[in-house]
């Protein structure tokens, strides 16, 4: 009679890897709790059984619980256990973000974890998408105003930089044969209406761009609904489990 595979432990970690087995078990907790996965005032399992799945010591997971308290993650109530705290608000997008960041580094042949890596060096540096400001949407300039031709042509390629900033966060949702923005040699001095030329090509390739994408995330998200997600098997093991 065929022997069934053992069903994968998502909370068993790896002493051999980089990473310290209690950050390992850490942020799959966090994860857990950040994407609402974990609901608050949820009981998590004790210091006894995460050890046993996780393959650690006792006292490693006691500290990983002691760090997720200091940061209002979790709750120890005396004689009762850990808990998730309450009030915590949950990012359930979070989840599809990691997953479609992942699946676009495999599909470029990259390593998942120097994707880790690099949005993290990212996110601690100034300059970080966070900090800056949102970019605003296009917004003219009254073109009656001749006198001020040179400021609107500053303003009309402060437009067209933003467009293409824009832009470069679609690499594979631009529908081929689209019409490219006309390119110059660098002496090349563009009045007014081949600047807003320019950013008008700009705001059709960004609109299809974006609406592909938007499409390519609704079958995506169908698929997805037919198939559990890593948290979401996680959390299935944790119930059978506990």
């Amino acid at each position: 009679m065929a022997q069934l595979a053992p069903e994968a432990n998502p909370f068993a970690t790896d002493p051999g890897d980089e990473l310290p087995v209690g950050l390992q078990l850490s942020w799959r907790l966090r994860a857990l709790i950040a994407t609402g996965r974990l609901a608050a005032g949820e009981r998590l399992p004790s210091f006894r059984r995460l050890s046993e799945w996780a393959g650690v010591n006792v006292n490693t997971v006691r500290a990983v619980y002691a760090g997720l308290e200091d940061e209002g993650l979790v709750d120890s109530r005396q004689g009762q256990g850990t808990f998730v705290a309450e009030g915590i608000e949950a990012a359930v997008q979070l989840e599809e973000i990691a997953i479609e960041a992942l699946r676009r580094a495999r599909d470029a042949g990259l390593s998942p974890r120097e994707l880790v890596i690099v949005a993290s060096a990212c996110a601690g540096m100034p300059g970080a998408p966070e900090e800056e400001p949102p970019a605003p949407r296009v917004d003219l300039p009254d073109p009656g105003e001749e006198s001020e031709a040179i400021e609107v042509r500053q303003e009309l390629r402060r437009q067209i930089a933003r467009l293409e900033a824009e832009l470069s966060a679609y690499p594979r949702d631009l529908p081929a044969g689209m019409p490219t923005a006309p390119r110059r040699a660098a002496a090349h001095v563009a009045g007014v209406e081949e600047l807003e030329r320019t950013r008008d090509t700009l705001i059709a390739q960004l609109s299809e761009a974006q609406q592909a994408a938007e499409r390519r995330a609704r079958q995506a998200g169908r698929a997805r609904a037919r198939e559990a997600s890593p948290l979401e098997q996680a959390m299935g093991w944790w119930r059978r489990k506990s």
